[in-house]
């Protein structure tokens, strides 16, 4: 049994429909990847299943964790479950800490509400887990604000607070886009080791194949709220079947390579007001076909793994080359 099963997640909103029916289960001490480009309804996948979209938003379908069902379920229910089962860290630490608090005082505030520690024993835990997430000096630096850190520091500390519930699974929102190289290995690498210690489900949303590949044992390619392919990383980096996924994989530069034109996914996502009548990517594939622009594919086994929600799946464009292998 998955420890989070989703099924047929449809979100709406003022009755523009932006995701079309996800389905999506995640074991326990599972690392899953979510990737696609800006747009296509990573993010909003999660918040619906949290309960965090605004009140505009119209949530359907079924989300339910350990068989408890979140959609629909009271506002008690549902708080019972963020921090303290399910975590979710943000692609921006600066807007998520309060700058006019201290950052002890932030992560001990999550220690007493999931974990009901006591002032003294919540700060003794705040510096145990920005020890554990790297911030050097953590019982000197607990008093400091978030201006006082840098970005990866600050991303850092949203990481120990999102582990003070220790949850049984951690949601991380494109959690390295807005830090440099460097950096982005360090939290990749950091996320990793976390998980192992720990042995939470992560599920990391991105659109960076590399970060996927690092950290993930799965992952699922989401294209204008739907998903498109579902594989072990391994497998969908060797064999991406979905034109899309390959076109992702083509679109990454290679760095052994003497400068070769990249060969680009041409056009953007369609306006979930304006989606094609058939496949949402056939505008834009280039093995598409008059079948592919008047249905929609469903989401299938195939023969060799995996599932993928096409009419030509495995089909090689003309120009398309190789799917490069990614490294993080």
């Amino acid at each position: 049994m998955s420890f989070v099963s989703i099924r047929d997640l449809r979100v709406a909103f003022d009755g523009v429909q932006v995701l079309h029916g996800i389905d999506l289960d995640i074991g326990r001490g599972e690392a899953v990847g979510l990737v696609g480009e800006s747009g296509c309804g990573k993010s909003v996948t999660w918040l619906a299943a949290l309960g965090l979209l605004p009140g505009k938003a119209r949530v359907s379908g079924s989300v339910r964790i350990d068989g408890q069902e979140l959609i629909g379920a009271s506002a008690s229910g549902i708080e019972a479950i963020r921090g303290n089962r399910i975590a979710m860290i943000f692609q921006d630490p600066s807007s998520s800490l309060n700058p006019v608090h201290r950052v002890g005082r932030q992560i001990a505030e999550s220690l007493r509400l999931h974990r009901a520690l006591g002032k003294a024993a919540a700060r003794l835990e705040a510096i145990r887990l920005l020890d554990m997430v790297g911030i050097p000096s953590a019982a000197t630096r607990i008093d400091l604000y978030p201006h006082e850190f840098s970005g990866g520091q600050c991303q850092r500390v949203m990481i120990a607070m999102a582990l003070a519930g220790q949850p049984d699974m951690l949601i991380a929102d494109e959690p390295t886009t807005a830090l440099d190289a460097t950096i982005q290995a360090q939290i990749l690498d950091l996320l990793s080791s976390i998980r192992q210690e720990t042995g939470m489900a992560m599920v990391f949303i991105s659109h960076d194949l590399g970060a996927v590949s690092a950290v993930c044992d799965r992952a699922a390619v989401m294209y204008a709220g739907r998903i498109v392919e579902n594989n072990g990383v391994a497998q969908l980096f060797e064999t991406p079947k979905h034109p899309y996924t390959r076109g992702l994989f083509d679109a990454i530069p290679d760095l052994d390579a003497d400068r070769p034109r990249l060969v680009p996914i041409e056009g953007t996502v369609p306006d979930p007001k304006n989606l094609p009548q058939g496949c949402a990517f056939a505008p834009r594939c280039p093995q598409a076909s008059n079948f592919c622009a008047a249905y929609v594919p469903e989401l299938k086994p195939q023969p060799g793994g995996g599932r993928v929600a096409c009419f030509h799946p495995g089909l090689k464009a003309a120009c398309a080359p190789e799917p490069k292998a990614v490294v993080a």
